[in-house]
C-alpha cells in the first residue's frame, strides 16, 4: 500500500511549508492548475463577502427600489 502525501495534513504549520515546497517544484502545467485552483478560491471568497454586503444593505433598507434608483441616478450625473 501507497503511503498518505505529507500534504494529506491540515495542521497549517506543517502544511505551509510543504506546499511551498511543492509549487517551488511544480511544472509549468502544475503551476497554472494551482494558479487556476487560487482564482477559484478568490472568486468564492469574493462572492461570499459581496453577498454578506448585500444582506447587510437590504437589512438597512439600502437596496429599497427607490434608493437605488436615486444611487444609480446621481452616479450617471
Amino acid at each position: 500500500m501507497r503511503p498518505i502525501s505529507p500534504l494529506a495534513t491540515t495542521d497549517p504549520k506543517q502544511l505551509r511549508p510543504l506546499l511551498r515546497e511543492r509549487i517551488e517544484h511544480a511544472t509549468d502545467e502544475e503551476l497554472e492548475a494551482v494558479r487556476k485552483a487560487l482564482l477559484k478560491l478568490e472568486i468564492q471568497q469574493v462572492r461570499e463577502q459581496l453577498g454578506r454586503e448585500v444582506d447587510e444593505l437590504e437589512a438597512a433598507g439600502e437596496l429599497a427600489p427607490e434608493k437605488v434608483e436615486a444611487s444609480v441616478r446621481a452616479y450617471l450625473r
